[in-house]
């Protein structure tokens, strides 16, 4: 063992906190020189930040820590020194390994996880930093905590192929370059176990309170670990990082339009709340724009704008984006209508998708087309794009019409008023986010629903196979946009079409 002393608050009696840093540095250094073995002094390198935390990281130490030089001694935290960190040196649990197909070789690889609660969540494998030694160690070690079951609480494909599951005891120190936008770490290197920590304090909500402030397009992150989807243990960093890789589909339905936030600042099984309007509270990535209420005052309406506005958003805990049917150049001309298909408990995703095909016919027959979105809960939104031509008023008188229409011609089937009570085995036409002032969930949009749903543009054709209003999800929304060849929504901007007087006489 070896300890390094870095600073000297005392010596003989004399208390030195108020000196300089460097002062009481200057006189631990003599004291430690002279003593034996095992104290050492640790020195310091003063300018040069960035070249030290690269050289740090790439001998896969956790980071440095820069201290002000002429500064008193005060006990805590404070502004007088700050930690870098390397990203990619953590603990994760060993849940299992993967078989060798090479003769003498134990194991290929080992599954990596994390706690967030009670649930095990899937990190990846590590197949690289063993050396023969290691090997044998670590499988001894692993062989008497064989198990038939995953203790994933949702395992993944990728994980279960030439799967040997373990009881999650070992706790192993691992290099990673990164992670993913769905919490895989990329490039990850073993660097040993750690016996100095039970698997159960490896956690997200442990890592939330020790770390530090990131930064991500210029946007400040507070405890960029904490855990916004428990179920996933997927992280505000995470969050952030898909509405940053995927910013340009976002704003395409989201720029200039006043919109609502769904804020769960503590992650989504905590307290969330619904917040329009503009505030001292609110970051200054985020945009306004002054709106005149019913009471005749006016108020200031969040808008996003860019990508920092998204990445702001994430920032204050924005698991919803709701956008009104209206830009904010022209806010009493809508340019759209939105359908919501609201099943009551009971009725099928099948009848459901059924019901938005209909709808999209009988909409077809008055002259309008129309696109599906998957909302992430669990119904349909069949969008109708349209010019601005007419007021609120019109529009809702439209909306309504067409959905007492639908329910009075299939009234086992629709229902076209809110109350539950009278919705038992049927689909509610929820006309009602076609007033001024309503909002309906924005295109890409992620939900404060369990298993991160994300609200999801697709096409008529895609619709028939889906399966359920919340197939895509943070977890698999990345691998369904990198597949997709042409817009699901292909055609939706250069669409001309508006409410004109045929189309308001078809509903009645």
């Amino acid at each position: 063992m070896r300890y390094y002393a870095f600073d000297l608050l005392f010596l003989n009696g004399e208390k030195l906190t108020g000196e300089p840093l460097h002062r009481r540095k200057e006189r631990l250094k003599p004291l430690i020189e002279k003593a034996a073995s095992p104290l050492y002094y640790s020195d310091h390198i003063q300018g040069r930040g960035d070249e030290v935390i690269r050289k740090a990281c790439a001998m896969h130490l956790e980071g440095i820590v820069s201290k002000k030089k002429d500064a008193a001694y005060r006990s805590g935290r404070g502004t007088t020194w700050i930690k870098s960190k390397c990203v990619g040196n953590d603990e994760f649990i060993i849940a299992g390994y993967r078989e060798s197909d090479k003769r003498g070789r134990p194991f290929s690889s080992l599954l990596l996880g994390e706690y967030a609660g009670d649930t095990l969540i899937y990190r990846g494998r590590v197949g690289t930093g063993f050396d023969e030694a290691a090997l044998e160690k670590l499988y001894k070690k692993m062989r008497p905590l064989e198990r038939k079951t995953s203790p994933y609480g949702t395992t993944p494909p990728e994980a279960k192929q030439d799967a040997v599951w373990v009881t999650p005891k070992l706790v192993a120190q691992i290099a990673y370059t990164e992670k993913t936008s769905d919490g895989r770490l990329r490039h990850p290197s073993f660097l040993g176990l750690r016996d100095d920590k039970p698997a159960e304090e490896v956690t997200l909500m442990a890592r939330d309170e020790k770390d530090e402030a990131t930064e991500l397009c210029g946007v400040r992150l507070t405890h960029p670990g904490r855990v916004m989807y428990p179920g996933q243990g997927a992280t505000k960093q995470q969050v952030a990082e898909y509405y940053f890789e995927n910013a340009e589909r976002i704003l395409k339905y989201l720029k200039g339009r006043p919109l609502s936030l769904v804020r769960c600042p503590a992650g989504r099984e905590d307290e969330c709340f619904f917040q329009k309007h503009h505030g001292a509270s609110v970051p200054k990535e985020l945009n306004s724009i002054k709106i005149m209420e019913k009471d005749g005052k006016t108020a200031r309406y969040l808008m996003i704008d860019d990508v920092k506005g998204l990445v702001a958003a994430a920032q204050i805990g924005a698991l919803e984006l709701h956008v009104w049917g209206a830009r904010a150049d022209r806010v009493e001309r809508p340019e759209r209508v939105v359908f919501d298909l609201d099943p009551a408990d009971g009725v099928s995703f099948s009848a459901v998708r059924d019901a938005a095909v209909e709808l999209r016919d009988v909409l077809k027959a008055a002259g309008l087309e129309s696109f599906p979105l998957l909302t992430g809960g669990k119904g349909v939104h069949v969008v109708v794009p349209i010019e601005r031509r007419r007021e609120w008023q019109d529009v809702k008188t439209f909306a309504k019409g067409l959905a007492q229409k639908l329910a009075g011609a299939s009234p086992a089937r629709y229902i076209a008023k809110s109350s539950k009570s009278a919705r038992k085995d049927k689909i509610f036409v929820d006309w009602l986010r076609n007033e001024r002032g309503a909002t309906a969930v924005a295109p890409y949009s992620l939900r404060a629903r369990p298993g991160a749903p994300v609200a999801t543009p697709v096409s008529w054709r895609e619709l028939r196979k889906i399966e359920a209003a919340n197939a895509f999800t943070l977890d698999n929304i990345g691998a369904r946009l990198a597949r997709l060849k042409s817009d699901p929504w292909e055609g939706y901007d250069a669409l001309r079409q508006s409410i004109t007087q045929s189309v308001l006489d078809f509903i009645r």
